[in-house]
C-alpha cells in the first residue's frame, strides 16, 4: 500500500474547499493507495500526475520505489495548470 504525502500547498488548497468537495477529494485519495495508476494518469506537458474527481483534479507525484503519492497541488480544473 502507497503512503499518502500532502505537500503544504496541497494541504492549504485542501482547507480552502467547503468540507463536501474536501471529503470527496479525500476519500478517493484513500482509494488510491491501494494501486494509484489505476486511477492517476501522466501529465503530458509537464512532470507528474493527474487525479481527475469531477471539476477538481489534484497534482501528484508518484514514486514506486518508495511506494508514496505526494500530493503537489488541488484545484479546480480551470485553474489547475497554470
Amino acid at each position: 500500500m502507497y503512503k499518502l504525502i500532502l505537500e503544504k500547498k496541497a494541504i492549504h488548497d485542501l482547507n480552502k474547499l467547503e468540507t463536501k468537495v474536501k471529503d470527496r477529494i479525500w476519500n478517493k485519495l484513500q482509494e488510491c493507495k491501494e494501486d494509484p495508476f489505476r486511477f492517476f494518469e501522466k501529465l503530458v506537458e509537464m512532470p507528474g500526475f493527474k487525479l481527475r474527481i469531477g471539476d477538481w483534479r489534484v497534482i501528484a507525484d508518484i514514486i514506486r520505489e518508495k511506494e508514496a503519492i505526494i500530493v503537489l497541488k488541488v484545484s479546480h480544473r480551470k485553474n489547475v495548470y497554470d
